[in-house]
């Protein structure tokens, strides 16, 4: 009895530090997965050049990125091949495909709140989760759009450079060269200044 009594102690401690290596573990594997997962998309996604668009002059520069935005990230509703949604749904999934244009730049062809499956000479996007937030007349396809976004609508820039690239951008004269995955993630690859690279991406 006494025996247990003086070893209990030490019981506590020991777990506690087993716990913290394993939470330390799964961190790393986490983390590792992240890295792994943007590599893979970087190397072996298929390579689409998109076109940004004007921000509001009122959304600054926060630290040293570029806020970005895309002619994609406005989906009509005329290339949904079911219709607009008949109901609001909470964090939905929205399904872009894009085509290559005659200007070399990538465009909407059809969106779907489903599955798009795999066509020739064309990607799948998967926008983040959306909320139905429709700008425009939504009782006329022909003229509602949704905003999307993909989680590249952020570009961080060695400090100091942010704010000519935003003059840039709303001067139409910045494009972003981006990977597309297999599963519709996308990761910016590049950052074109006058169809020109000026910011690469490393894969690690």
């Amino acid at each position: 009895m006494t025996d247990i009594a003086e070893r209990s102690p030490t019981i506590g401690p020991r777990r506690l530090w087993i716990a913290a290596i394993v939470v330390a573990a799964l961190q790393t594997a986490v983390l590792g997965y992240m890295v792994g997962e943007r590599a893979w998309g970087l190397r072996s996604g298929v390579e689409i050049l998109l076109k940004t668009a004007p921000v509001d002059p009122r959304d600054l520069l926060r630290g040293d990125y570029v806020t970005l935005n895309y002619d994609i990230s406005r989906v009509p509703f005329s290339t949904m091949v079911e219709g607009p949604p008949k109901m609001s749904r909470s964090a939905a999934i929205l399904s872009v495909r894009l085509k290559k244009q005659d200007d070399g730049y990538w465009g909407i062809v059809e969106s779907s709140f489903g599955a798009l499956g795999p066509k020739p000479d064309t990607v799948v996007l998967k926008s983040l989760p959306v909320d139905y937030v429709f700008y425009g007349d939504a009782t006329d396809p022909q003229q509602a759009i949704i905003g999307v976004t993909y989680g590249i609508e952020r570009y961080y820039v060695p400090e100091g450079q942010g704010h000519d690239l935003e003059s840039a951008r709303n001067d139409n004269r910045v494009a972003i060269a981006a990977r597309v995955s297999s599963d519709g993630v996308v990761h910016i690859r590049s950052l074109l200044l006058d169809g020109k690279s000026v910011y690469e991406e490393p894969l690690y």
